[in-house]
């Protein structure tokens, strides 16, 4: 099924069977191992041809990957965020688009466990665990700011109606339920759960980004969505001492860490097999040229560092949650800035860095190794990463504790 269609999308067909229920840590990156071998087969093709990942996502959400921090008192695994992040960046490092499709729906996850009340987590966390997919209808684009909001909720008896258009809406096109974030007149954000097939709700696939082209991100049309108020949940995580904002963030430094290891793998595999040595070298071998020896060494460096402070970030984000005040958010929030900071870097320079040690002919279009570099320059836009310098320092020298948003 190719992408940048200008029709609406049908709704994709609810899962035939219960998702397997994954048992803990070690089990979760077992399967997330096994799919990325899966996966890397046709992430190329999929880019180039601009087929989405209907099988592939599938795949990845009956495998019990999409409900990993559902909470153990409602059925789930609970693992550590240090292997969710390591989840993620396993499954970046195959498909990156495949990747970030998941995360608006662990981000939408925490918010459950945060902010719907039981009986709602008994709900949508069974559905999870069923294998439904929570997709996105979050940003707008032509608002103010990423979090000004004009998608409007009004409440009619039992059912609240709501309308506005959104934008950047990773998932939606083939999640079975999307959570539309929307206002009230009192300016109260809310999280709204829509059925994909509801009455007014339009998902259009008409993203045409150079990269992570095949995550389907493009505008869905809210009019006069109908949803029973048992569906919506008032979000104030941000108002609170929670872990949400890093939760969201964590899972995009994950992607730019996969992303950086992908194009490493691929760069080193071509220098194996297709690069020539500098004639100045005296060399046979191009892996036998001292400087890409160096250059190599210096991109696993930092992407060994970027991939400790990821999990590092995992471990401060699961002492939040054990946790929750104003040290252990603020810990866990400039600790997952920092990872992204590094994450961001080395996942552009990996990207970059693989045509000058490969040589000329990796940019030929046969091997459309240049998606690496697209990914990675698109994803790593989703919020500045030049701002997260500027909030540790100031929590360093200032003791300023950070914002609380989803992009902090």
């Amino acid at each position: 099924m190719r992408v940048n269609s200008p029709e609406p999308f049908a709704p994709r067909p609810l899962p035939a069977a219960p998702a397997h229920v994954v048992r803990d840590d070690a089990e979760a990156i077992e399967i997330a191992k096994r799919l990325a071998v899966a996966f890397a087969h046709g992430a190329s093709e999929r880019d180039r041809e601009g087929w989405l990942p209907l099988d592939e996502l599938d795949a990845y959400s009956q495998s019990g990957l999409w409900g990993i921090t559902v909470p153990k008192a409602y059925g789930g695994a609970e693992v550590s965020y240090a292997t969710l992040a390591e989840v993620i960046r396993i499954i970046a490092a195959a498909d990156s688009s495949i990747a970030q499709i998941t995360q608006n729906h662990i981000a939408l996850v925490a918010h459950i466990a945060f902010d719907a009340t039981d009986a709602q987590k008994r709900e949508l966390f069974g559905l999870v665990l069923k294998g439904y997919r929570f997709g996105n209808a979050f940003s707008e684009r032509d608002s103010r700011n990423v979090a000004a909001f004009e998608t409007r909720v009004v409440e009619q008896g039992d059912h609240v109606v709501v309308n506005g258009k959104k934008f950047y809406t990773t998932g939606a096109l083939l999640a079975h339920i999307v959570p539309i974030v929307a206002v009230n007149d009192e300016g109260k954000v809310f999280l709204v759960f829509a059925d994909r097939d509801a009455p007014g709700l339009t998902v259009v696939n008409d993203w045409t980004s150079f990269g992570q082209r095949v995550t389907a991100s493009g505008t869905v049309l809210v009019e006069n969505v109908r949803v029973p108020k048992s569906r919506v949940v008032r979000i104030d995580a941000f108002d609170n001492q929670t872990a949400a904002g890093p939760i969201s963030q964590i899972i995009q430094s994950a992607i730019d860490a996969g992303i950086a290891k992908g194009a490493l793998d691929e760069t080193i595999a071509f220098i194996r097999s297709k690069s020539r040595p500098w004639i100045d070298s005296g060399k046979e071998q191009a892996t036998e040229d001292p400087f890409v020896i160096a250059t190599i060494g210096t991109i696993a460096l930092k992407l060994h560092a970027a991939e400790a402070l990821l999990e590092r970030a995992g471990r401060k984000i699961d002492a939040a949650l054990r946790t929750p005040n104003e040290e252990t958010v603020a810990e866990a929030t400039l600790t997952t800035a920092e990872s992204k900071v590094l994450t961001t870097e080395i996942a552009v320079e990996a990207t970059n860095r693989l045509f000058e040690l490969a040589g000329t002919r990796s940019t030929l279009a046969e091997h459309n190794l240049d998606r690496h570099w697209r990914n990675a320059r698109v994803h790593t836009l989703h919020d500045p990463v030049r701002w997260k310098p500027f909030h540790i320092g100031n929590y360093v020298l200032n003791g300023v504790n950070p914002p609380r948003h989803a992009w902090s």
